[in-house]
Protein backbone atom coordinates (compact mmCIF):
# COMPACT_ATOMS: atom_id res chain seq x y z
CA UNK A 1 0.00 0.00 0.00
CA UNK A 2 2.52 2.18 0.81
CA UNK A 3 4.33 1.44 -2.30
CA UNK A 4 1.09 2.02 -4.48
CA UNK A 5 0.75 5.57 -2.92
CA UNK A 6 4.86 6.54 -3.11
CA UNK A 7 4.58 5.49 -6.84
CA UNK A 8 0.98 7.99 -7.53
CA UNK A 9 3.33 11.00 -6.27
CA UNK A 10 6.28 10.18 -8.24
CA UNK A 11 4.08 10.30 -11.22
CA UNK A 12 2.80 13.64 -10.24
CA UNK A 13 5.99 15.30 -10.07
CA UNK A 14 6.62 14.12 -13.30
CA UNK A 15 5.89 16.69 -16.20
CA UNK A 16 3.76 15.56 -18.59
CA UNK A 17 6.11 14.81 -22.11
CA UNK A 18 5.57 17.93 -24.11
CA UNK A 19 4.23 20.62 -21.38
CA UNK A 20 5.30 23.81 -20.85
CA UNK A 21 5.38 25.54 -17.30
CA UNK A 22 2.90 27.78 -16.50
CA UNK A 23 3.27 31.38 -16.91
CA UNK A 24 3.50 33.06 -13.80
CA UNK A 25 3.75 37.15 -13.61
CA UNK A 26 6.55 38.24 -11.04
CA UNK A 27 8.07 41.64 -10.20
CA UNK A 28 11.85 41.19 -11.94
CA UNK A 29 14.18 41.61 -9.64
CA UNK A 30 15.66 45.06 -8.19
CA UNK A 31 18.96 45.63 -10.04
CA UNK A 32 20.91 49.19 -10.49
CA UNK A 33 19.37 50.82 -13.70
CA UNK A 34 23.04 50.71 -15.03
CA UNK A 35 23.40 46.85 -14.62
CA UNK A 36 22.16 44.53 -17.89
CA UNK A 37 24.20 41.73 -18.56
CA UNK A 38 22.28 40.54 -21.29
CA UNK A 39 20.98 37.72 -20.84
CA UNK A 40 17.22 38.53 -20.23
CA UNK A 41 16.36 35.64 -21.69
CA UNK A 42 18.44 32.83 -20.56
CA UNK A 43 17.49 34.14 -16.62
CA UNK A 44 14.22 32.75 -17.55
CA UNK A 45 12.77 36.74 -18.02
CA UNK A 46 11.26 38.50 -20.79
CA UNK A 47 13.49 41.08 -23.13
CA UNK A 48 10.48 43.56 -23.76
CA UNK A 49 13.01 46.89 -24.41
CA UNK A 50 13.54 49.85 -23.33
CA UNK A 51 10.20 52.22 -22.54
CA UNK A 52 8.56 54.21 -25.04
CA UNK A 53 8.72 57.66 -25.57
CA UNK A 54 6.24 59.95 -23.41
CA UNK A 55 3.16 61.38 -24.68
CA UNK A 56 3.95 64.70 -26.92
CA UNK A 57 2.36 67.84 -25.59
CA UNK A 58 1.37 68.59 -29.06
CA UNK A 59 -0.75 65.01 -29.23
CA UNK A 60 -4.33 65.54 -29.78
CA UNK A 61 -5.78 63.00 -26.68
CA UNK A 62 -3.82 65.16 -24.86
CA UNK A 63 -4.37 68.63 -25.46
CA UNK A 64 -7.82 67.75 -25.34
CA UNK A 65 -7.34 65.90 -21.49
CA UNK A 66 -5.48 68.77 -20.24
CA UNK A 67 -7.69 71.67 -21.48
CA UNK A 68 -10.64 69.76 -20.13
CA UNK A 69 -8.95 69.77 -17.15
CA UNK A 70 -8.00 73.41 -17.13
CA UNK A 71 -11.60 74.86 -17.84
CA UNK A 72 -12.98 72.21 -15.15
CA UNK A 73 -10.67 73.72 -12.80
CA UNK A 74 -11.32 77.92 -13.82
CA UNK A 75 -15.14 76.48 -13.64
CA UNK A 76 -14.79 75.36 -9.90
CA UNK A 77 -12.88 78.69 -8.88
CA UNK A 78 -15.58 80.97 -10.46
CA UNK A 79 -18.03 78.58 -8.70
CA UNK A 80 -16.14 79.35 -5.85
CA UNK A 81 -15.71 82.77 -6.18
CA UNK A 82 -19.05 83.05 -6.93
CA UNK A 83 -20.41 81.55 -4.03
CA UNK A 84 -18.05 83.54 -1.63
CA UNK A 85 -18.08 87.24 -2.97
CA UNK A 86 -18.61 88.34 0.52
CA UNK A 87 -16.70 86.40 2.58
CA UNK A 88 -13.72 87.18 0.30
CA UNK A 89 -14.90 91.05 0.82
CA UNK A 90 -14.79 90.85 4.57
CA UNK A 91 -11.41 88.71 4.06
CA UNK A 92 -9.95 92.39 2.21
CA UNK A 93 -11.25 94.78 4.96
CA UNK A 94 -9.30 92.73 7.47
CA UNK A 95 -6.12 92.89 5.81
CA UNK A 96 -6.56 96.20 4.69
CA UNK A 97 -7.29 97.40 8.30
CA UNK A 98 -4.07 95.00 9.30
CA UNK A 99 -2.33 96.54 6.99
CA UNK A 100 -3.07 100.15 7.99
CA UNK A 101 -2.10 99.14 11.69
CA UNK A 102 0.93 97.47 10.67
CA UNK A 103 3.07 100.18 10.80
CA UNK A 104 2.04 101.45 14.40
CA UNK A 105 3.05 97.89 15.41
CA UNK A 106 6.30 98.15 14.34
CA UNK A 107 7.27 101.59 15.42
CA UNK A 108 6.50 100.01 18.14
CA UNK A 109 8.84 97.16 18.14
CA UNK A 110 11.25 99.53 17.11
CA UNK A 111 11.28 100.71 20.66
CA UNK A 112 11.88 97.09 22.27
CA UNK A 113 8.04 96.75 22.50
CA UNK A 114 7.17 93.03 22.26
CA UNK A 115 4.55 92.37 18.87
CA UNK A 116 2.15 91.00 20.99
CA UNK A 117 2.25 93.88 23.23
CA UNK A 118 2.45 96.19 20.77
CA UNK A 119 -0.44 95.08 19.00
CA UNK A 120 -2.68 94.80 22.57
CA UNK A 121 -1.58 98.16 23.04
CA UNK A 122 -3.04 99.57 19.58
CA UNK A 123 -5.82 97.36 19.80
CA UNK A 124 -6.48 99.24 23.11
CA UNK A 125 -5.72 102.53 21.96
CA UNK A 126 -7.69 102.34 18.76
CA UNK A 127 -11.20 100.76 21.29
CA UNK A 128 -10.64 103.78 23.14
CA UNK A 129 -10.36 106.26 20.28
CA UNK A 130 -14.05 104.72 18.53
CA UNK A 131 -15.43 104.53 22.20
CA UNK A 132 -14.93 108.28 22.92
CA UNK A 133 -15.75 109.03 19.73
CA UNK A 134 -19.29 106.90 19.42
CA UNK A 135 -20.11 107.77 23.00
CA UNK A 136 -19.76 111.44 22.14
CA UNK A 137 -21.89 110.93 18.87
CA UNK A 138 -24.24 108.68 19.79
CA UNK A 139 -26.32 110.84 21.80
CA UNK A 140 -26.34 113.65 19.84
CA UNK A 141 -27.45 111.61 16.99
CA UNK A 142 -29.58 110.04 18.73
CA UNK A 143 -31.46 113.57 19.87
CA UNK A 144 -31.15 115.23 16.45
CA UNK A 145 -32.63 112.01 14.34
CA UNK A 146 -35.56 112.84 17.08
CA UNK A 147 -35.87 116.28 16.81
CA UNK A 148 -36.10 115.77 12.61
CA UNK A 149 -38.70 112.72 13.48
CA UNK A 150 -40.65 115.13 15.50
CA UNK A 151 -40.51 117.97 13.18
CA UNK A 152 -41.21 115.80 9.85
CA UNK A 153 -45.18 116.48 10.83
CA UNK A 154 -44.99 120.48 11.17
CA UNK A 155 -42.43 120.20 7.98
CA UNK A 156 -45.61 118.16 6.08
CA UNK A 157 -48.63 120.67 7.08
CA UNK A 158 -46.67 123.80 5.94
CA UNK A 159 -46.13 122.01 3.17
CA UNK A 160 -49.97 121.48 2.93
CA UNK A 161 -50.71 124.44 4.12
CA UNK A 162 -48.70 126.70 1.49
CA UNK A 163 -49.60 128.86 -1.48
CA UNK A 164 -47.44 126.58 -3.92
CA UNK A 165 -49.37 123.31 -2.79
CA UNK A 166 -52.22 124.73 -3.00
CA UNK A 167 -51.51 126.09 -6.69
CA UNK A 168 -50.30 122.37 -7.65
CA UNK A 169 -53.50 120.65 -6.46
CA UNK A 170 -56.11 122.99 -7.90
CA UNK A 171 -54.41 122.29 -11.25
CA UNK A 172 -53.92 118.41 -11.18
CA UNK A 173 -55.81 117.12 -7.93
CA UNK A 174 -52.94 116.07 -6.06
CA UNK A 175 -54.92 115.81 -2.70
CA UNK A 176 -57.71 113.35 -4.74
CA UNK A 177 -54.95 110.98 -6.29
CA UNK A 178 -53.48 110.64 -2.95
CA UNK A 179 -56.14 109.68 -1.23
CA UNK A 180 -57.08 107.23 -3.53
CA UNK A 181 -53.92 105.32 -3.47
CA UNK A 182 -53.79 105.34 0.25
CA UNK A 183 -57.25 103.75 0.18
CA UNK A 184 -56.45 100.94 -2.55
CA UNK A 185 -53.07 99.90 -0.27
CA UNK A 186 -55.40 100.00 2.68
CA UNK A 187 -57.40 97.41 0.62
CA UNK A 188 -54.66 95.58 -1.02
CA UNK A 189 -54.41 92.31 1.70
CA UNK A 190 -50.44 92.08 -0.23
CA UNK A 191 -49.58 95.15 1.40
CA UNK A 192 -49.42 93.73 4.41
CA UNK A 193 -47.35 91.23 3.78
CA UNK A 194 -44.69 93.17 1.54
CA UNK A 195 -44.16 95.58 4.19
CA UNK A 196 -43.66 92.97 6.95
CA UNK A 197 -41.53 90.84 4.45
CA UNK A 198 -39.70 94.53 3.90
CA UNK A 199 -39.26 94.94 7.64
CA UNK A 200 -37.43 91.10 7.99
CA UNK A 201 -35.64 92.24 4.90
CA UNK A 202 -34.33 95.54 6.83
CA UNK A 203 -33.81 93.50 10.29
CA UNK A 204 -31.53 90.65 8.21
CA UNK A 205 -29.53 93.31 6.74
CA UNK A 206 -28.63 94.90 10.24
CA UNK A 207 -27.57 91.20 11.39
CA UNK A 208 -25.70 90.34 8.41
CA UNK A 209 -23.77 93.94 9.00
CA UNK A 210 -23.46 93.22 12.73
CA UNK A 211 -21.69 89.80 11.58
CA UNK A 212 -19.72 91.13 8.96
CA UNK A 213 -18.32 93.69 11.15
CA UNK A 214 -17.67 91.01 14.04
CA UNK A 215 -15.79 88.87 11.23
CA UNK A 216 -13.63 91.70 9.52
CA UNK A 217 -12.39 92.71 13.57
CA UNK A 218 -11.60 89.39 14.59
CA UNK A 219 -9.77 88.74 11.12
CA UNK A 220 -8.01 91.87 11.41
CA UNK A 221 -6.58 90.43 14.75
CA UNK A 222 -5.22 87.72 13.34
CA UNK A 223 -4.07 88.58 10.38
CA UNK A 224 -2.53 91.76 12.31
CA UNK A 225 -0.87 89.16 14.93
CA UNK A 226 0.24 86.74 11.89
CA UNK A 227 1.78 89.48 8.99
CA UNK A 228 5.43 88.54 9.50
CA UNK A 229 4.53 84.47 9.63
CA UNK A 230 2.41 85.39 7.10
CA UNK A 231 4.82 87.29 4.61
CA UNK A 232 7.57 85.03 5.22
CA UNK A 233 5.53 82.16 3.90
CA UNK A 234 4.65 83.97 0.97
CA UNK A 235 8.58 84.75 0.05
CA UNK A 236 9.02 81.48 0.28
CA UNK A 237 6.76 80.60 -2.62
CA UNK A 238 9.16 82.47 -4.98
CA UNK A 239 12.28 80.82 -6.64
CA UNK A 240 15.04 81.43 -4.40
CA UNK A 241 16.64 83.43 -6.57
CA UNK A 242 14.34 86.28 -6.75
CA UNK A 243 13.53 85.89 -3.20
CA UNK A 244 15.36 88.69 -2.21
CA UNK A 245 13.65 91.05 -4.97
CA UNK A 246 10.19 89.98 -3.97
CA UNK A 247 10.62 90.44 -0.45
CA UNK A 248 12.13 94.08 -0.66
CA UNK A 249 8.71 94.92 -3.60
CA UNK A 250 6.06 93.85 -1.37
CA UNK A 251 7.88 95.49 2.27
CA UNK A 252 8.14 98.61 0.30
CA UNK A 253 4.13 97.67 -1.12
CA UNK A 254 2.83 96.65 2.90
CA UNK A 255 4.53 99.98 4.09
CA UNK A 256 3.02 101.95 1.49
CA UNK A 257 -0.30 100.76 2.48
CA UNK A 258 -0.19 101.12 5.58
CA UNK A 259 0.91 104.69 5.61
CA UNK A 260 -2.11 105.87 2.87
CA UNK A 261 -4.49 104.24 5.74
CA UNK A 262 -3.24 106.01 8.66
CA UNK A 263 -2.32 109.40 6.78
CA UNK A 264 -6.16 108.91 5.27
CA UNK A 265 -7.24 108.29 8.64
CA UNK A 266 -5.60 111.79 9.82
CA UNK A 267 -7.31 113.67 6.72
CA UNK A 268 -10.56 112.22 7.44
CA UNK A 269 -10.70 113.06 11.26
CA UNK A 270 -9.30 116.64 10.50
CA UNK A 271 -11.87 117.11 7.86
CA UNK A 272 -14.88 116.19 10.12
CA UNK A 273 -13.46 117.99 12.92
CA UNK A 274 -13.23 121.22 10.92
CA UNK A 275 -16.83 120.87 9.43
CA UNK A 276 -18.41 120.06 13.04
CA UNK A 277 -16.72 123.68 14.17
CA UNK A 278 -17.57 125.75 11.37
CA UNK A 279 -21.62 124.14 11.80
CA UNK A 280 -21.64 124.69 15.44
CA UNK A 281 -20.87 128.57 14.96
CA UNK A 282 -23.23 128.69 12.06
CA UNK A 283 -26.04 126.69 14.25
CA UNK A 284 -26.31 123.84 11.50
CA UNK A 285 -28.60 121.51 12.54
CA UNK A 286 -27.76 117.90 12.97
CA UNK A 287 -24.54 119.10 13.24
CA UNK A 288 -22.76 115.71 15.26
CA UNK A 289 -24.50 113.69 12.62
CA UNK A 290 -23.28 115.62 9.32
CA UNK A 291 -19.86 115.65 10.96
CA UNK A 292 -19.85 112.05 10.92
CA UNK A 293 -21.00 111.14 7.42
CA UNK A 294 -18.43 114.20 6.32
CA UNK A 295 -15.64 111.95 7.91
CA UNK A 296 -16.80 108.36 6.84
CA UNK A 297 -17.12 110.55 3.04
CA UNK A 298 -13.83 111.77 3.74
CA UNK A 299 -11.93 108.24 3.28
CA UNK A 300 -13.21 107.98 -0.38
CA UNK A 301 -10.84 110.14 -2.39
CA UNK A 302 -11.18 112.89 -4.47
CA UNK A 303 -15.27 112.96 -4.89
CA UNK A 304 -16.09 111.71 -0.80
CA UNK A 305 -14.98 115.45 0.16
CA UNK A 306 -16.94 117.38 -2.57
CA UNK A 307 -20.02 114.98 -2.00
CA UNK A 308 -19.76 116.19 1.80
CA UNK A 309 -19.43 119.73 0.92
CA UNK A 310 -22.82 119.50 -1.29
CA UNK A 311 -24.70 117.97 1.68
CA UNK A 312 -23.45 120.42 4.63
CA UNK A 313 -23.95 123.23 2.35
CA UNK A 314 -27.67 122.32 1.31
CA UNK A 315 -28.55 121.40 4.80
CA UNK A 316 -26.86 124.74 5.85
CA UNK A 317 -29.65 126.49 3.50
CA UNK A 318 -32.59 125.48 6.14
CA UNK A 319 -30.87 128.40 8.20
CA UNK A 320 -30.87 131.24 5.41
CA UNK A 321 -28.82 131.72 1.98
CA UNK A 322 -26.61 133.32 3.64
CA UNK A 323 -25.68 130.51 6.06
CA UNK A 324 -25.44 128.21 3.15
CA UNK A 325 -23.00 130.12 1.13
CA UNK A 326 -21.13 130.59 3.98
CA UNK A 327 -20.59 127.07 5.05
CA UNK A 328 -20.17 126.42 0.95
CA UNK A 329 -16.65 128.81 0.78
CA UNK A 330 -15.53 128.02 4.29
CA UNK A 331 -15.86 123.64 3.48
CA UNK A 332 -14.81 124.26 -0.13
CA UNK A 333 -11.79 126.85 0.93
CA UNK A 334 -10.84 124.07 3.23
CA UNK A 335 -10.81 121.77 0.99
CA UNK A 336 -8.00 123.63 -1.30
CA UNK A 337 -5.95 124.06 1.95
CA UNK A 338 -6.28 120.25 2.54
CA UNK A 339 -5.35 119.26 -0.74
CA UNK A 340 -2.11 121.57 -0.97
CA UNK A 341 -1.10 121.78 2.68
CA UNK A 342 -2.63 118.98 4.81
CA UNK A 343 -2.84 116.29 2.72
CA UNK A 344 0.88 116.57 0.88
CA UNK A 345 2.32 116.22 4.57
CA UNK A 346 0.85 113.70 6.19
CA UNK A 347 1.08 111.33 2.84
CA UNK A 348 4.29 112.28 1.61
CA UNK A 349 5.39 108.78 2.81
CA UNK A 350 3.05 106.73 0.91
CA UNK A 351 3.29 106.41 -3.00
CA UNK A 352 1.91 109.24 -4.73
CA UNK A 353 -0.39 108.32 -7.85
CA UNK A 354 -1.05 111.41 -10.16
CA UNK A 355 -4.37 112.74 -10.89
CA UNK A 356 -5.77 110.66 -13.78
CA UNK A 357 -5.10 107.36 -13.02
CA UNK A 358 -6.30 108.09 -9.01
CA UNK A 359 -9.69 109.03 -10.66
CA UNK A 360 -9.54 106.40 -12.91
CA UNK A 361 -8.88 103.50 -10.03
CA UNK A 362 -11.23 105.02 -7.99
CA UNK A 363 -14.56 105.24 -10.19
CA UNK A 364 -12.99 101.35 -11.35
CA UNK A 365 -12.92 100.24 -8.15
CA UNK A 366 -16.11 101.69 -6.51
CA UNK A 367 -18.01 99.86 -9.39
CA UNK A 368 -16.23 96.29 -8.89
CA UNK A 369 -16.31 96.88 -5.00
CA UNK A 370 -18.60 99.89 -3.93
CA UNK A 371 -17.00 101.49 -0.96
CA UNK A 372 -14.60 99.23 -0.20
CA UNK A 373 -13.40 99.36 -3.83
CA UNK A 374 -13.40 102.87 -3.58
CA UNK A 375 -11.07 102.83 -0.33
CA UNK A 376 -8.63 100.58 -1.77
CA UNK A 377 -8.29 101.99 -5.28
CA UNK A 378 -5.27 104.23 -4.75
CA UNK A 379 -3.34 102.39 -2.41
CA UNK A 380 -4.00 99.40 -5.27
CA UNK A 381 -3.16 101.34 -8.18
CA UNK A 382 0.54 102.56 -6.08
CA UNK A 383 0.91 99.16 -5.68
CA UNK A 384 0.27 98.54 -9.52
CA UNK A 385 2.87 101.64 -10.24
CA UNK A 386 5.66 100.55 -8.25
CA UNK A 387 5.33 96.92 -9.66
CA UNK A 388 5.41 98.79 -13.05
CA UNK A 389 8.14 101.07 -12.52
CA UNK A 390 10.15 98.55 -10.35
CA UNK A 391 9.70 95.47 -12.34
CA UNK A 392 8.26 96.24 -15.98
CA UNK A 393 10.31 99.57 -17.18
CA UNK A 394 13.56 98.50 -15.22
CA UNK A 395 13.92 94.80 -17.52
CA UNK A 396 13.00 97.37 -20.32
CA UNK A 397 15.54 99.69 -19.62
CA UNK A 398 18.08 96.30 -19.46
CA UNK A 399 17.18 95.48 -23.12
Amino acid sequence: MIGFAQDIAHRLRTPIPGAQPRVRFEMPPLREANEDDGNDAEDGGTDLGEPGPRVSKGNPIYVGLMGTVGVGIALALYYIAAHTTQLLLWILAALFIALGLDPVVRWLESHRVPRALGISVTIVALLAVLGAFFGTLIPAMVDQITQLVNNVPTWIQDFLGSDFYRSIDEQFGIKNRITEELQKLGQDSTTVTNLFGGVLGVGSTIANSLFGVLVVVVLSLYFLSAMPAMKVWAYRLAPRSRRRRVEALSEEITRSVGNYVIGQVCVAVINAGFAFIVMTILNVPFAALLAFVVGFLAFIPLVGGVVAGVIISLVALTGGWQTGLIMAIAYFGYLQFEAYFVSPRIMQRAVAVPGPVAVISVIAGGSLLGVLGALIAIPTAASVMLLIREVFITRQDRR
